[in-house]
């Protein structure tokens, strides 16, 4: 795996951006966040990962057509990189392996 760092926020924005595509701009990537997460984010949080991700080269973005809807103001829309999409191919893999690793009968997870 690359040496850029991708934490455990940011991997969970940018599988949201994988899942909304072309909706993928931060009034929906909050609110598909908060559905998922069952609770209540910020949006600066949501920017700041956003930003963070753009400059280490897993997001793209570029501002959508200006609507009515929003008083004329373009959405930022955002795609993932071809590499964010292999950095998360590569932590399902590591996760997966872990999951499997875990010995049967010797370790019992407990739920909170």
């Amino acid at each position: 795996m690359k040496k850029t760092k991708l934490g455990e926020f940011e991997e969970m924005v940018l599988l949201v951006v994988v899942v909304l595509q072309e909706n993928a701009y931060g009034v929906e990537i909050k609110r598909e966040l908060e559905a998922r997460l069952k609770e209540q984010l910020s949006v600066g949080s949501i920017q700041s990962a956003l930003k963070r991700m753009e400059e280490k080269g897993f997001l793209n973005s570029e501002f959508g057509e200006a609507t009515n809807k929003r008083g004329g103001k373009r959405k930022r829309i955002y795609t993932a990189t071809p590499f964010a999409q292999m950095v998360l191919k590569e932590l399902k893999e590591i996760r997966a392996g872990l999951w499997e690793s875990i010995p049967t009968g010797d370790v019992t997870l407990k739920t909170i």
